[in-house]
């Protein structure tokens, strides 16, 4: 067991506003160079105005939600109307933090009066048909900023629905930069007088939303495409911090694409289910009990460990454990990454050639894909360890009232 010696977040404090930092970090604030060298010093920094970071030595901008404040942003697209389209996790959640903010908002969906549809969500969190609900070719015509968030196989499969109302002078905003950095396999190619820009919010739209409402604000991406206006990336830094996003910093959308594609299918979710399953088995083949197994391979490490990784790095962790932890997760790590390496630029390459992009429409085009998912994710749900897991979640204080 992995044994912290302490839990509190060391390295920053917000009510304090100052950060403690264990490592070198220059920071350029309006323009001035500060630094913070070496361990237990303290610097007192301002909490808005940051405009550069160094990254480790690479300086980069970085956006913060003090540059665009409500009434700037309400100004920018005071003569817009926003048209979404999707009603799933991240359009919902984007769609009524936009409301909330004060914009011109419509949702674009198929009608569909089925008790879970979207037609019938979207209803529920107050769109009014014929007002602010409308069917997508109806929003569309509405719409001078057309919020693309279907799916990327619907954003496909839609597009020759959707080009025709992309007029000139128009908006298309992406959330995600698949479906024009495999252009030749999604066939969405942009008009060529309309700006295109994207903003990624680097979470779920539950998260989107959830922190939005908490007064804070998930850190996103943001690429301008096409600049046509010639004011594309202010519009799209506005538009990111109306979205909900607390910071912004920019890229490109085939690298948004590639890096999203590779994060999801690596150490986001599809390495970690795998790190799982191996550990646990190993575990369960030596004879330890389902209940141990889980303990050391999952909750462990999502209740414990990794928020304070999250809050604090990984060289605090290293050095706020167990002399015994910490000796052989130093030890352990080079091996872990030399075993992985390879793995990673696998990957990498599958996803830059286009491959993980092609097998995704393919599967996600089937008439068949709902089920196929359904019995994948049973197979999951219903494998020993997650069995195992939904009795020890059962079992944390917060789910148990004495």
């Amino acid at each position: 067991m992995f044994r912290p010696i302490v839990s509190s977040v060391l390295r920053s404090s917000a009510s304090k506003n100052v950060i403690k930092s264990s490592s070198k970090i220059s920071l350029i604030v309006n323009g001035t160079s500060s630094m913070m060298i070496n361990n237990n010093n303290i610097l007192s920094i301002q909490k808005r105005g940051i405009k550069t970071l160094d990254f480790g030595g690479v300086k980069e901008e970085v956006i913060e939600r003090s540059d665009y404040p409500k009434d700037k942003y309400q100004a920018i697209f005071a003569k817009d109307t926003l048209a979404m389209l999707g009603y799933g996790t991240q359009g919902r959640g984007q769609a009524l933090n936009l409301r909330d903010n004060g914009l011109n908002v419509i949702i674009g969906l198929r009608k569909d009066n089925k008790p879970n549809s979207s037609w019938e969500k979207a209803k529920s969190d107050g769109w009014v048909e014929g007002k602010n609900l409308f069917p997508i070719d109806e929003a569309l015509k509405r719409g001078t900023v057309i919020m693309n968030l279907l799916s990327d196989a619907g954003q496909s499969m839609t597009w020759d629905q959707v080009k025709p109302h992309l007029t000139k002078g128009k908006t298309l905003y992406l959330a995600h930069g698949f479906a024009i950095a495999f252009a030749d396999q999604t066939k969405v190619s942009p008009p060529k007088d309309i700006d295109v820009i994207l903003c990624a919010p680097k979470g779920s739209g539950t998260t989107v939303r959830s922190l939005f409402l908490s007064g804070r604000g998930i850190n996103g991406s943001v690429a301008v495409y096409q600049d046509f206006s010639g004011k594309a990336r202010e519009r799209a830094f506005a538009l990111g911090i109306a979205v909900g996003c607390g910071y912004l910093y920019e890229t490109t959308l085939k690298k948004e694409a590639v890096s999203d594609l590779t994060g999801e299918r690596g150490v986001l979710m599809g390495m970690i289910e795998g790190a799982f399953r191996a550990q646990y088995k190993v575990l369960r083949d030596h004879g330890h009990s389902p209940s141990e197994a889980f303990n050391e391979t999952v909750e462990e490490a999502t209740q414990s460990l990794y928020p304070l990784i999250g809050a604090n790095g990984m060289d605090w962790m290293f050095a706020n454990c167990s002399t015994t932890a910490q000796r052989g997760a130093l030890d352990w790590a080079p091996r872990f990454e030399k075993a992985l390496a390879p793995v990673f630029e696998k990957l990498y390459s599958e996803v830059e050639n286009g491959n993980e992009a092609r097998r995704t429409l393919d599967l996600n085009s089937r008439s068949d894909y709902k089920e196929m998912l359904r019995k994948e994710l049973d197979e999951i749900k219903n494998s020993e360890m997650w069995r195992a897991g939904q009795v020890v979640r059962q079992l944390r204080p917060e789910n148990n009232k004495w």
